[in-house]
C-alpha cells in the first residue's frame, strides 16, 4: 500500500499498518481516519491490485499488511518514504516481529530514505533496544502542544541516525524546546473544516528556536480549511530544510 504523497516533506507513503486510535488532543481531527471513512462512504474497492485492503476494516481497526512489505524492493529510483501515513508503527496492537520486519526491509533498501513518526514515544522507547536501527531511518515523534513535550526525551534515548519533531497540528506555544541531538523540525497549522487555528508567534518562535540551535526547519502550511488555504510562507519565504538524505551520503 503505496502512494505518491501531497505532503510536502516526502515523496511517497507506505502503509504495512493501518489504522489508528486517538491518544491525544493532536488526533481529534485525524485526516488518517478522515479518510479511511470517506473511501468506504464511496464504496471503494476492498482490495487493490496487489490484495491489500485498501482501508482497514471496521471503523478504524489496526491492521498489518505483510504482502506491502516486498514494495519497496521494487522501486528503482530512490525515493523519501514516510511509513504508515494511516497508522502509527508503534501502535500496541502492531507485533514487535512486524515493527523488526519494517525494520528489516529499511535496512536492506538503503537507497531510500524512510520516515517513521510516531505519537507513542513511551513504545518507542521501551522496544529500542530490541530492534536493530537502520542508518538510512529518520525517527520522529509528534509535538502538537506542552502537554507532550515528554515525547521529546523518549526520542532522543533512541538510537536512531536522524530524530525528527513534528509539531503539527501545532496547538500551543513550546517555548524553551529540547532541541540537542535533534536533527529537524518540522512545523505547521491543522487544515480541514474543523481546523484549529494557530497562532503565528508559535511558528515564529519555533523557527527561532531552531535557528539558534543550528537545528533544520521546516515550516509546513499555516493551515485553514484546506490545506493550501493560507499558503506556507512565514515572515515572506518559504523554509524547507531538511537533514541530509541517506541515500546521498
Amino acid at each position: 500500500m503505496a502512494a505518491n504523497s501531497g505532503i510536502e516533506w516526502t515523496e511517497v507513503t507506505w502503509n504495512p499498518v493501518t489504522g489508528c486510535d486517538r491518544v491525544a488532543a493532536g488526533c481529534d481531527n485525524c485526516y488518517a481516519l478522515t479518510l479511511a471513512k470517506r473511501l468506504k462512504a464511496m464504496g471503494a474497492e476492498k482490495y487493490q491490485n496487489d490484495g491489500d485492503p485498501r482501508t482497514s476494516g471496521p471503523g478504524f481497526g489496526v491492521t498489518i499488511h505483510p504482502r506491502a512489505l516486498d514494495q519497496p524492493y521494487r522501486w528503482r529510483a530512490p525515493k523519501v518514504v514516510f511509513v504508515n501515513s494511516m497508522s502509527d508503527l508503534f501502535h500496541a496492537k502492531v507485533p514487535l516481529g512486524f515493527i523488526k520486519d519494517v525494520f528489516n526491509v529499511i535496512r536492506e533498501t538503503p537507497q531510500h530514505t524512510y520516515q517513521v513518526l510516531t505519537k507513542r514515544a513511551h513504545r518507542m522507547a521501551r522496544i529500542a533496544d530490541r530492534l536493530d536501527w537502520p542508518e538510512n531511518l529518520w525517527m520522529g515523534v509528534s509535538v502538537e502542544s506542552h502537554e507532550v513535550v515528554d515525547r521529546i526525551d523518549h526520542l532522543r534515548a533512541s538510537p536512531a541516525a536522524t530524530r525528527f519533531l513534528s509539531c503539527e497540528p501545532l496547538l500551543t506555544a513550546l517555548p524553551d524546546l529540547a532541541l540537542n541531538n535533534i536533527d529537524w523540525v518540522i512545523a505547521g497549522g491543522e487544515s480541514g473544516p474543523r481546523a484549529r487555528p494557530m497562532d503565528p508567534a508559535w511558528v515564529e518562535d519555533i523557527r527561532d528556536q531552531c535557528v539558534h540551535a543550528g537545528v533544520a526547519f521546516f515550516f509546513k502550511q499555516w493551515g485553514g480549511r484546506t490545506p493550501k488555504a493560507n499558503g506556507r510562507e512565514l515572515d515572506g519565504r518559504t523554509w524547507d530544510d531538511m537533514p541530509v538524505l541517506a541515500a546521498a551520503l
